[in-house]
This record gives structure tokens, C-alpha cells and sequence, in this order.
């Protein structure tokens, strides 16, 4: 493993552990090179209540990249979306470890303004 994402896997851990002190739903971020990807889980962090991604049909447009500040607004939207369907209003802000910055930053930003609360 690569020395770079051995370290955003600790920081990631750390996070994780303290979501789970706190006993929250946790909203989950996964980026790859080429989609960006948001799950909820339950407070116990078993069951994932609700996804979202780039790869879902809908939210990008065709010939659009997956993996941009632009498409990290859509799932951020969406995934808030989702979670007000499912009842789940407030989530804590796991981000695996990446820098809140970009695409981080945005689908955050975006579903909070879709009313979901950190």
C-alpha cells in the first residue's frame, strides 16, 4: 500500500471511531479517479440506509466527467434527497480521510443546502 493513502486510511479510522462514540448516522465519501461515491449508514454502522453515486442513471449527463466538482453538487444533492425519503435528517461527516477541499467540500456544501444537517 502507498504510503499516501496508508495516512488517509488512519485519519479515516480515526473519524470512524469517533462516529461511532457519538452514535449518528454517518455520511460516507468515496472518491475513485473516475466517480464519486456517498453512503449513509446507521448509527451502529451495519446497514447502509441509503447511496448515491456518479454511476447512478440520471444524475450525470451523458459525456459529462463522473468525477468533478460539478457532478460531486449532484450526488450531494441527491443523496440528501434520499435520506429525507428514508427519515434520516441529521448525519455526521465522515470523509474517509481526504482534505475537505474540492469535490469533498461540494457534496457537503450541496447537501446542506438540500437540508440535510452535519
Amino acid at each position: 500500500m502507498h504510503q499516501k493513502n496508508s495516512k488517509r486510511l488512519k485519519k479515516a479510522t480515526k473519524t470512524r471511531i469517533k462516529l461511532r462514540q457519538l452514535a449518528v448516522p454517518a455520511l460516507s465519501v468515496h472518491k475513485s479517479n473516475q466517480h464519486i461515491y456517498a453512503q449513509i449508514f446507521s448509527a451502529d454502522g451495519q446497514t447502509t440506509l441509503v447511496s448515491a453515486s456518479t454511476k447512478d442513471k440520471g444524475l450525470i449527463k451523458d459525456g459529462q466527467s463522473g468525477c468533478n466538482i460539478e457532478a460531486a453538487k449532484a450526488v450531494g444533492k441527491a443523496i440528501a434527497e434520499k435520506a429525507k425519503k428514508a427519515g434520516v435528517e441529521a448525519v455526521g461527516f465522515d470523509r474517509s480521510g481526504y482534505q475537505y477541499h474540492g469535490k469533498v467540500k461540494a457534496l457537503a456544501e450541496a447537501a446542506r443546502e438540500a437540508g440535510l444537517k452535519f
